[in-house]
């Protein structure tokens, strides 16, 4: 068995922990469900959003570069740095809708976007969301704005508990942080948010994501 690299094992660690906790008949179950839903969108009969945020710091792992052939690449090492975090809508036509803020994500800032995806969307259309079950998701602040969503078609989904991979758009955030950012990313934090924007908006142009 080849060996797995740090983030990789972590990872796998991560999803190994959350399966012992989940109720897999739930998560079979909505496995069906989801791909009933995709079949849907690709009728064209729904748009079907994938939604939840991520966060990125000059800490974040990078598992491996690229170095000319006998050259050696040296990456600074951070103890420290601030944060920044993103929230997104992203669907399988590479669509990607997405806020990026240095202060800690709370419903306000998860309903604003929300309220921009119901600016956005098609009127005649329903937009089903999949979702985590983060706190962030489950407020009162949240709740209070669904049944205005609702009124504009747009259906949040929550996923089972510890389901972390039937959510998509945790794709996105891999692709970004492990694959599309430069390596000179990381020297500032500025550098850093300058990067994970300008990766995010030619998301579907430069950066793609295959589905299938």
């Amino acid at each position: 068995m080849p060996r797995l690299s740090t983030s990789t094992a972590t990872l796998f660690r991560f999803r190994f922990s959350l399966r012992a906790l989940r109720d897999e008949d739930a998560f079979h179950q909505f496995q069906g469900f989801a791909k009933e839903l995709q079949s849907w969108e690709d009728a064209g009969e729904i748009d079907l959003y994938y939604f939840d945020e991520s966060g990125f710091s000059q800490r974040s792992n990078l598992p491996y570069g690229w170095s000319p052939v006998g050259q050696s690449t040296r990456l600074k090492s951070y103890s420290h740095s601030k944060r920044l975090n993103v929230l997104g809508f992203m669907n399988r036509r590479q669509k990607l809708i997405f806020h990026t803020t240095e202060e800690r994500v709370d419903s306000a800032q998860v309903v604003a976007l929300f309220n921009k995806l119901a600016e956005s969307k098609d009127p005649l259309k329903n937009a089903v969301v999949l979702l985590d079950n983060a706190s962030v998701h489950r407020s009162a602040e949240f709740r209070r704005h669904r049944w205005d969503w609702m009124d504009k078609s747009i259906w949040p989904i929550y996923f089972p508990k510890y389901s972390p991979e039937l959510n998509l758009i945790e794709i996105l955030w891999r692709k970004v942080k492990y694959n599309w950012l430069p390596l000179g990313s990381h020297e500032t934090f500025e550098r850093l948010k300058e990067s994970v924007t300008d990766v995010l908006s030619k998301f579907g142009q430069e950066y793609k994501i295959n589905f299938i």
